[in-house]
């Protein structure tokens, strides 16, 4: 009867169409199934030939991903790759708007189609797979989850065989994986058929005009998904391995992050894309009152500037006279946190090259740290904390916990942490007494990064975590899990040009920040600690210098998400521009929407974002080498209400090598619907806040 059963409708529709009726009978013999998007645009294809499974994508007519295999190869038990069954298959559809507790923009709509697909051994095992397929309008995402069964317990994982099968030499803009920096590079671009292992996200852009970027979402108890270009223009899930070469370390039950892919028809959809997010679990924490987006100053780009030291001596930055100048710096302009590096006894050395020195609850004799603490406090401010490890994973965790109740015994409510290490420099000792080594990236240290945020929370204590991992969505979970660097940032342009004026790898190009909003920050909030006005360092550093203009760093405040947000330079610096530094304070760093309006990859960008508590409209329009003149509508302003709109923009003979200090300011009254023009200079930009007036 259950034969029947099928048999009546295919023999239904072969009455309809004999070339429909084929392709079903075609695809239940090849086990081959299928979910599209919410508008029908996206499609991903699933089937199983011969017991190998494999999944394909596409957008519309459009191919996006041939056949792609998936599976996995174990350690010392039979593999999960091939011999399958299709034990069951279901369909879900979701549709919700959920609400960040911060973000770039506020109210968030999941809305995607769902298959799972459990596949099951033909062995005598009978071990089971589940493949779990979403599809969205703005790209898709799969996972693999493996349920708790009698034959699959304690597991290695020794290959992750997830292929992603291009079907074109497409444009790729990426960073080489299994670096000594890790992922502190600057961005390259050239075909796909050019590229050996690179890290994500993975930004493309294709013969047919799309754009898309390879990513992961909910990375917990795994290790980073980097791809290898393997067999042409496959790309092969290469997942950061242990010490002794196993990937993953994993029992049933447990799931893997997603692999996702997001789809747009033009870059600046990529931005505003939040897919990564909705892959994500929801909050987990139940009171979050304490979490609260802002801006910072501190004691550390005068330490770049070669000004002061981390170390103690006579030019010791972190000194208690010191961290009061900037608390009363902060006080006076409303900036709510003040950073301090060098506090803590152990920067004396070579630090960087084993971080067994440092001591987190400790400070050096001329930095008074309860006092401090306080004295931020009585002023309406907070000491942020800082935690450099020096990559001693095992020494910090040794002392954390007492660190993070010492810090919130201070009120102490957001702690900047670092990792400062090679790429594999990261060590824990076994009971055999033998250190081993592992990958910034690797299982070992996304669990401690997971250890160290769910501990902060306990204290109450907010994360900005540098040379850490990359961001993968987790501050939906955990939302005091606020920003990370994982890149290249603003303390690159005070180490030099290098020979001859040839961009080395030792400073950042004008074109650096036009690539981070369409590669890096799809990641995720980027701590790049922009807002440097003195440009050229003529004081301390005189042969370097920030490539933009003075109205391109302030733009980076809208173009750059971060809800903690530096500003980087000096407090003199400031005061003697305060006209651009007004800027900066009154820019905010939680939204309640964002929209692209103009965008091409490395090349300019331009962003509109509502502040979440007022009805303030902020644009920020930045270009590469290149002058850029635009026209936008500004529809985006609430109808019949009138706004002034105040402009910082580069002169008419700005420039970011010529004369990076051309800059105007100037008010004017605009409405919604109005025309407004962008005229940047060359590696210059425009800032403007949109404020009601009647």
């Amino acid at each position: 009867m259950r034969f029947l059963g099928l048999l009546l409708p295919l023999v239904l529709i072969m009455a309809c169409s004999s070339d429909v009726s084929e392709s079903l009978i075609n695809d239940i013999k090849k086990e081959k199934f299928k979910v599209s998007s919410p508008d029908g645009k996206n499609q991903i294809i699933f089937n199983l030939e011969d017991g190998v499974p494999y999944y394909s994508v596409n957008r519309g007519e459009i191919s996006i991903l041939a056949k792609s295999r998936l599976g996995f190869e174990l350690q010392d038990i039979p593999d999960l790759k091939d011999n399958f069954k299709i034990k069951s298959k279901s369909y879900n559809k979701h549709d919700e708007t959920w609400t960040q507790v911060w973000g770039e923009k506020k109210n968030i709509r999941d809305h995607h189609n769902e298959m799972r697909i459990t596949l099951q051994e033909k062995s005598d095992l009978e071990r089971e797979l589940v493949i779990v397929f979403r599809a969205f309008d703005d790209g898709i995402g799969y996972r693999y989850e493996f349920p708790e069964q009698e034959n699959l317990q304690e597991f290695n994982i020794m290959d992750e065989l997830t292929e992603f099968a291009l079907t074109g030499d497409h444009t790729a803009w990426w960073i080489g994986a299994y670096q000594w920096n890790r992922y502190e590079y600057l961005t390259r671009t050239s075909p796909v058929s050019q590229i050996d292992t690179v890290i994500t996200p993975l930004t493309m852009r294709t013969d047919d005009g799309l754009y898309l970027s390879f990513h992961e979402a909910a990375l917990v108890d795994y290790s980073t998904m980097t791809l290898e270009r393997v067999d042409g223009l496959k790309l092969y899930s290469n997942i950061q391995p242990w010490h002794d070469g196993v990937r993953v370390r994993t029992q049933a039950p447990s799931v893997t992050p997603w692999r996702t892919l997001q789809i747009a028809e033009n870059p600046g959809d990529l931005i505003t894309s939040y897919l990564i997010l909705n892959l994500n679990e929801s909050n987990k924490i139940e009171d979050t009152s304490w979490i609260e987006p802002a801006k910072y100053v501190g004691i550390w780009w005068e330490m770049h500037l070669d000004k002061s030291t981390w170390g103690s001596g006579d030019r010791h930055g972190a000194t208690t006279e010191n961290a009061k100048r900037y608390i009363d710096f902060a006080a006076k302009h409303g900036i709510p946190h003040v950073l301090v590096e060098g506090w803590n006894i152990g920067w004396d050395g070579e630090w960087y090259a084993d971080g067994v020195v440092f001591s987190f609850t400790e400070a050096y004799p001329d930095f008074d740290l309860h006092g401090v603490a306080q004295y931020a406090l009585d002023n309406g401010v907070r000491l942020m904390g800082h935690h450099e490890t020096s990559a001693s994973v095992e020494h910090y965790e040794a002392q954390m916990h007492d660190a993070f109740q010492l810090y919130e015994e201070l009120g102490v409510r957001a702690v900047k942490s670092g990792y400062v290490g090679h790429g594999q420099e990261i060590f824990w000792t076994d009971e055999d007494g033998n250190r081993n080594f592992e990958w910034h990236h690797g299982q070992h240290m996304v669990n401690h990064h997971q250890r160290v945020v769910e501990l902060a929370a306990q204290h109450k204590i907010s994360l900005n975590v540098h040379e850490g991992v990359k961001d993968t969505g987790l501050r939906r979970t955990w939302p005091n899990l606020m920003t990370r660097e994982v890149a290249r940032g603003q303390e690159y342009n005070a180490w030099g040009w290098g020979e001859e004026g040839v961009w080395d790898g030792n400073s950042n190009p004008p074109n650096h920040v036009l690539l981070l909003p369409f590669t890096r920050n799809l990641a995720g909030p980027f701590d790049y600690t922009p807002g440097v006005v003195d440009l050229l360092f003529d004081e301390y550093r005189p042969d370097n210098r920030v490539n933009h203009t003075l109205a391109k760093e302030l733009a980076l405040y809208v173009v750059i998400y971060s809800p903690l947000h530096m500003a980087a330079d000096l407090p003199q610096n400031y005061e003697a521009r305060p006209d651009a530094f007004q800027f900066i304070k009154d820019v905010p760093v939680d939204w309640y929407d964002t929209k692209v309006l103009h965008a091409s990859v490395g090349e300019y960008v331009t962003i509109v974002r509502k502040d979440r508590n007022s009805e303030d409209w902020y644009l920020g329009s930045i270009t590469d080498e290149e002058p850029r003149s635009f026209s936008t509508n500004l529809e985006f302003l609430t109808e019949g209400v009138t706004y002034l709109a105040q402009i910082y923009r580069d002169s008419e003979d700005a420039n970011w090598d010529t004369n990076p200090y051309g800059f105007v300011i100037e008010e004017i009254e605009v409405r919604a619907g109005d025309e407004f023009p962008l005229e940047l200079a060359p590696g210059g930009g425009m800032a403007v806040r949109f404020t009601p007036i009647d």
